[in-house]
């Protein structure tokens, strides 16, 4: 009986890697995934709605942890969108977020939403998508984030390096754009587990499946996985091809001719040597 459901689960393996999950399959994947990782959730700390807007647009290129030492100190001087909307964003801002990058055109993006939020939204957060991305510093992802977590209304799924690593690892895409990969995991997974998707798959991307050193080994869904062992070898990012391959041949060539000349010039220029005066 073992080796019959080991050879089941290596056909469904290759199956999934071969043709792409079906929903029922991407579902599966995601049960066992949420038994790994049930305390899964959004890990930027916020109160409401508007200090998660505001924190998700600061953590573009930076990590949660870095964004959460900084807000706390934001949120005590400017806890609503009317106090924000007033404030200097060098003078005000900048300081108080300085640890994280990108820190000055983030401080004009938080200010100038909180402008719009007060000046179109009662100074209100707004809950659709179209609204949302409308704000300075605010794309799809965020607006996902805020319309998920804050409201539990996604219009997606959330896909960052994390959640575009482990999807394609699972066997669950081919694809390898963010906006193709939300659609297809949208297409296979209902609508009521979008929020969650995310959240799962980047605590078992930070946790498991690390993008350099994936821990196959303790990973409870390697039976299902389809890189399973193989998985370093999926879902990252290829290196940059050189623009020019001949270019360290023409630096080297370059380098070559300048100390040439240079050793020419200095021959030339040393004084001849004086001969020995015959008897």
């Amino acid at each position: 009986m073992a080796s019959t459901a080991k050879k089941t689960t290596a056909s469904t393996a290759k199956r999934t890697a071969r043709k792409g999950a079906s929903s029922a399959e991407a579902v599966r994947l995601l049960d066992a995934l949420k038994a790994i990782h049930p305390d899964a959730h959004c890990e930027l700390v916020h109160a409401n709605a508007f200090e998660l807007l505001c924190a998700t647009v600061l953590s573009a290129q930076t990590t949660d942890v870095a964004v959460n030492k900084a807000t706390p100190k934001l949120f005590a001087a400017f806890p609503s969108a009317e106090a924000l909307a007033k404030a200097d964003p060098a003078r005000d801002v900048e300081p108080l977020i300085s640890t994280i990058g990108m820190f000055r055109q983030k401080a004009k993006n938080i200010v100038g939403l909180a402008k719009q939020l007060v000046e179109h939204h009662g100074g209100e957060v707004p809950r659709t998508l179209e609204a949302l991305v409308a704000l300075p510093g605010v794309g799809r992802k965020t607006a996902n984030v805020v319309l998920g977590v804050a409201f539990g209304c996604p219009e997606g799924v959330v896909v960052d390096t994390h959640v575009q690593r482990i999807s394609q690892r699972l066997g669950l895409t081919r694809e390898v754009e963010p906006e193709k990969i939300e659609r297809a995991l949208c297409t296979l997974l209902p609508r009521d587990r979008w929020d969650e998707t995310s959240h799962i798959l980047i605590f078992h991307g930070r946790r498991i499946c690390s993008a350099i050193k994936p821990n196959c080994e303790g990973c409870g869904v390697k039976e299902l996985c389809p890189s399973a062992f193989h998985a370093e070898e999926v879902g990252r990012k290829p290196p940059k091809a050189r623009a020019n391959a001949a270019a360290p041949k023409k630096v080297a060539a370059r380098r070559g001719a300048k100390l040439g000349a240079k050793a020419t010039k200095t021959k030339a220029a040393a004084p001849p040597k004086k001969r020995a005066a015959r008897p």
